[in-house]
């Protein structure tokens, strides 16, 4: 933050922008993905991810087939979650916890300074639905979103992402655990192939549900 004295505030005569509706089943643009606009690194697991999975409404989920884990064979399996022109989430594969996931852009961006605004918009946006929907899905009322940059921030894929990982209780015995691996060090369990389905199932539901109940709220400002 910065140390300089705050300005007055002079919010009262400054009109607040309109919010910035999250799109659904019948506006959804899937013609702008980054496969043709935007650089992926043949060698990045995020790149390939996303290069498997194609963009979907979040509150229309495509069938099953279509979210098969096994789609990014040889590579370690992929539990989707959220799939948009722009972005792209699925469970971490070393949890810290269940509902550990990863939101990403969908393009190749090294660290968060390599993110275009678009596209940072629409991270601060999805953030906050899949806080909300992890937090329903596993019923853990706490979560942390960590975002590391580079080897030394503990960044182990040079692909910008962040980090939504539900916190358990202070007082669960793995706490001590939980903080230090957290930043890169001690242990982390692989996750477990029928968890992982489980869970990006719940995970993607509640999405829609999240999306949902945004575009009613969207609907009834408009008709104020």
């Amino acid at each position: 933050m910065s140390s300089n004295d705050p300005k007055p505030d002079d919010s009262s005569s400054t009109p607040t922008p309109p919010s910035q509706p999250l799109p659904d089943a019948t506006t959804f643009d899937t013609t702008t993905t980054t496969a043709t606009t935007s650089p992926s690194h043949h060698d990045c697991p995020f790149c390939h991810i996303s290069q498997t999975y194609p963009p979907y409404p979040p509150s229309s989920p495509p069938p099953l087939p279509q979210l098969s884990p096994t789609l990014t064979h040889p590579s370690p399996s992929t539990f989707l979650i959220l799939s948009t022109p722009l972005l792209i989430a699925f469970l971490d594969i070393m949890p810290l916890s269940p509902g550990h996931l990863l939101l990403c852009p969908r393009a190749h961006r090294p660290k968060l300074t390599d993110v275009t605004p678009d596209e940072s918009a629409e991270l601060g946006r999805y953030l906050r639905v899949l806080s909300q929907a992890v937090s329903r899905a596993t019923g853990i009322k706490d979560w942390n979103v960590v975002q590391n940059n580079g080897a030394a921030a503990a960044q182990v894929v040079p692909h910008c992402h962040f980090h939504v990982i539900p916190r358990p209780e202070l007082r669960d015995k793995r706490n001590e655990r939980f903080t230090n691996t957290m930043f890169g060090r001690g242990q982390r369990d692989e996750l477990d192939d029928e968890e992982g389905e489980r869970l990006a199932g719940e995970l993607r539901e509640m999405v829609r549900v999240v999306v949902g109940e945004d575009e009613e709220r969207e609907r009834g400002a408009a008709k104020l």
